[in-house]
């Protein structure tokens, strides 16, 4: 299968990349700087992400271009332009012209394959401290903007370009022109990469890889582990047991509801009570990071338990997907760690399966539209995502009974209030932004809930003075859980949920909506 290899120097936005190119329907996976894979004849270009790094600094990436430039095309990004003009005889300067924000780009040569439709004048998103002074030898500039001169170049005799601004990103109107003009024109890319090609091949993987064995999958009823069932059980059969995990800390009804919306898909489901572990385990603890890992260890615990009593199970299956992975382990040295999620990572040496995860190199709105190549009903293809420790790091501080009861019913209002809504409507910002489809803010919203704050603050109620807890609630739009903006509710619906919550929900007198994007915070609030 053709490929696009994108070689990570740690930017947080690498994985914009990668999207951007799926969209385009053309595959890519992306590397370390450090460890380039064997590359082949199915590598038909090779990208050189940004990176918090000035190529300057003395422990800078230093990315082995061996064998890659010059002969595959190759981009660089940011850091990736400067890479290539330092290390190749031009000179990267600090302080010189800085850009942060937005740029006009005035493209210098029209006929420049990477440039192919673009404007002559279009808005880039810079992001840079330091600037390319001077060109390789043998180097063309192809654009500029005011303050840059060298803001796109081509090293002439050879299928290497370079870009200072960022072309994944939004605010970069016609970055994905580019890319596309890099993947699918220099690198001459059939972009057939389909939801329909995953499927296909992913069950010829999953058959060769599993054989004859049986899998354990963790089901959670949200859309990642569901797809991941479904591909699964299109492998391998009857030889899949899936195993919904009740950790206690679920929202309301959810234990009872999931079992019952997998009745008819032909999965087989057990469902494995451990509740009143994770909550035994969980006591007294406040450290987000310190439940997060409780829980991981529970859920694998839980789950060798159950495995072991199927015979000849040798693989556990999870629904890992990418913003998964990349947030849980950064670049060494270079990418910061800003989470660990519960399904990915080391599993204890005593645990006897090996793992699967079929969808682990594909985003959330890819997966969305894998599920409905599948045929996948609607209603658990929509779902918000639910955090892997569930309602543990929406409760900041320590869990309680009475704790966990408060916030179910909070959040059972608030989101049966989302689909309630009828937003027909409802101005967005674009005509081509896919939530204007939506019919209730449900559908409307990337994903929702409610966290329980550990305040207590000061309410009338019935003439009387309330000492209770605030509750926030969280909603954002978002395409890949990458970046996320908070969702602009029309004050009625606001209004209502804040009454509905206050007088219905004891031990809660005050409502606050959270309007934090991402970055700086994170969608979750631990």
């Amino acid at each position: 299968m053709e490929k696009i290899i994108i070689l990570d120097s740690g930017s947080q936005v690498t994985q914009l990349i990668g999207r951007r190119l799926r969209e385009l329907n053309v595959y890519c996976e992306i590397y370390p700087f450090n460890k380039i894979p064997v590359l082949d004849e199915s590598v038909k270009g090779v990208i050189l992400s940004g990176s918090p790094c000035s190529v300057r600094d003395y422990n800078a990436p230093q990315i082995k271009l061996e064998g890659i430039k010059g002969k595959y095309p190759l981009l660089g990004i940011c850091y990736g332009a400067q890479y290539l003009a330092y290390k190749f005889g031009g000179n990267v300067e600090g302080s010189l012209a800085r850009e942060y924000g937005r740029a006009i780009l005035d493209v210098r040569k029209a006929d420049s394959p990477l440039l192919k439709g673009v404007s002559a004048r279009s808005q880039v998103w810079m992001s840079h401290g330091d600037t390319i002074s001077k060109l390789p030898d043998g180097a063309e500039v192809i654009a500029s903007t005011q303050d840059v001169e060298y803001a796109a170049f081509h090293i002439c005799g050879e299928e290497t370009y370079a870009v200072q601004f960022h072309p994944e990103v939004f605010h970069s109107v016609e970055g994905t022109k580019i890319l596309g003009n890099f993947a699918l024109g220099i690198c001459g890319c059939k972009g057939d990469w389909t939801p329909a090609s995953f499927i296909e091949t992913t069950v010829e993987e999953l058959k060769k890889t599993i054989g004859d064995d049986k899998v354990v999958l963790g089901l959670s009823g949200g859309v990642d582990s569901t797809v991941a069932g479904v591909l699964l059980n299109k492998a391998i059969g009857h030889n899949l047991t899936c195993i919904f995990v009740n950790n206690g800390l679920l929202r309301k009804n959810e234990y009872e509801d999931v079992l019952e919306s997998y009745k008819d898909m032909g999965l087989n489901v057990i469902g494995a009570d451990a509740s009143k572990e994770f909550l035994s385990e969980l006591a007294g603890v406040t450290d987000p990071e310190t439940k997060r890992k409780i829980i991981g260890r529970l859920f694998v615990e839980t789950f060798d338990k159950y495995a072991r009593q199927i015979e000849g199970a040798h693989w556990l299956g999870q629904g890992t997907i990418y913003p998964d992975v990349i947030e849980s382990a950064g670049i060494e040295g270079i990418a910061s760690k800003i989470k660990s999620h519960h399904n990915v990572g080391g599993l204890p040496e005593r645990m006897h399966l090996k793992v699967v995860e079929p969808l682990r190199m594909l985003f959330k709105d890819e997966v969305r539209r894998v599920g409905r190549a599948l045929g996948i009903k609607e209603d658990l293809i929509g779902r918000h995502p639910f955090p892997g420790p569930s309602l543990a790091i929406r409760i900041i501080g320590d869990i309680t009974e009475e704790k966990l009861r408060v916030l179910r019913e909070a959040d059972d209002i608030y989101i049966k209030a989302l689909r309630n809504y009828d937003c027909t409507g409802m101005n967005f910002p674009s005509a081509s932004d896919p939530r204007i489809m939506a019919t209730n803010l449900y559908d409307a919203v990337w994903q929702a809930g409610v966290i329980l704050l550990p305040i207590k603050s000061v309410g009338v109620m019935g003439d009387e003075r309330t000492y209770e807890n605030p509750v926030a609630l969280r909603a954002v739009v978002s395409t890949d859980a990458m970046t996320a903006d908070w969702f602009h509710f029309p004050y009625d619906f606001l209004e209502k949920v804040s009454n509905d919550i206050i007088n219905k929900v004891k031990g809660v007198n005050r409502v606050c909506y959270d309007i934090s994007s991402k970055p700086p915070a994170t969608i979750e609030w631990e």
